[in-house]
């Protein structure tokens, strides 16, 4: 794909989702990098459909009223990507690969942080450092992501979602919203994304074809291992192969549905060939309110 349709794309999706955050919601795009890069300013009387959680308990106990807390955007917060380009991402049709979905989702999350944030960077991974966009404010930074992201050729094929997390941990210095991007084919990372989602305003993007949790049947045939290099045989008209395929992958996405609910990160389960921006509304929805 050439930069210009993949632009095109982007811009495709990012007008479809505004639309549809318009039509749907009150508020703007800039829903999604709410919680982040907020500061105390003000407090005001209640008002009627005011958020309860914001009611300032310890003055409203005086007895002058009921009062919430006003907060206010600082300008300087950061939207900072975190994407997995390892090799078990190249899974899918020709057409529609993982990776061709984590492109387009990361590309209209980032084309609108750039407007609406002001700082935008990006960590591409595979078991290594494969791109690295220090987060920066100015168009110039959401155009070199971009093209980066489509460029990009990973050098290795193997994953280690742990150490990428621990470069994201060691390089944002204050809070910002962390928006992670993997298929989550990989073990021993769950400490360091805890400490993540403790630090930081974290957004999980589960990516996941089809057939990793309905395999077609088609008999004995060979698989391959794309991290790996391997080759195994498996028998995918198996009911017991079937069905541990589908129990594995469920077992997976609960256990890091669970992580994240229990440490306040956002989960978003994403088909990769499904139409994601009923989704991402979604997602923005959750955020706006929260």
């Amino acid at each position: 794909m050439q930069i210009d349709e993949f632009l095109a794309r982007i811009r495709y999706f990012d007008i479809q989702i505004r639309k549809a955050v318009n039509s749907q919601m009150r508020g703007t795009f800039r829903s999604v990098f709410k919680g982040t890069g907020l500061e105390f300013s003000d407090l005001r009387t209640y008002q009627y459909g005011d958020d309860v959680r914001a009611i300032d308990w310890n003055v409203s106990s005086k007895g002058h009223g009921t009062f919430v807390k006003v907060f206010r955007e600082e300008k300087d917060q950061t939207v900072f990507f975190v994407v997995d380009v390892s090799a078990s991402q190249q899974v899918g049709p020709r057409q529609r690969l993982k990776l061709d979905t984590t492109r387009d989702v990361t590309g209209v999350l980032a084309m609108s942080a750039i407007r609406e944030a002001s700082h935008v960077g990006m960590y591409c991974f595979s078991d290594q450092k494969e791109c690295y966009i220090k987060p920066a404010s100015t168009m110039k930074t959401g155009y070199q992501l971009l093209t980066s992201l489509l460029a990009l050729e990973p050098q290795s094929t193997r994953t280690n979602i742990a150490d990428a997390l621990l470069f994201t941990l060691n390089i944002l210095k204050r809070r910002s919203v962390v928006i992670l991007l993997s298929d989550f084919i990989d073990t021993g990372y769950e400490h360091n994304l805890k400490a993540l989602a403790r630090k930081h305003d974290l957004v999980v993007v589960h990516l996941y074809d089809r057939r990793e949790v309905n395999l077609p049947r088609l008999g004995i045939i060979p698989v391959h291992d794309a991290e790996t290099g391997r080759v195994s045989w498996v028998n995918t008209s198996s009911m017991a192969f079937r069905n541990q395929l589908r129990e594995s992958f469920q077992t997976n996405q609960r256990q890091l549905e669970r992580l994240c609910r229990q440490y306040n990160a956002n989960y978003l389960a994403l088909e990769s060939q499904e139409d994601f921006i009923p989704r991402l509304v979604d997602l923005f929805r959750v955020r706006k309110y929260q």
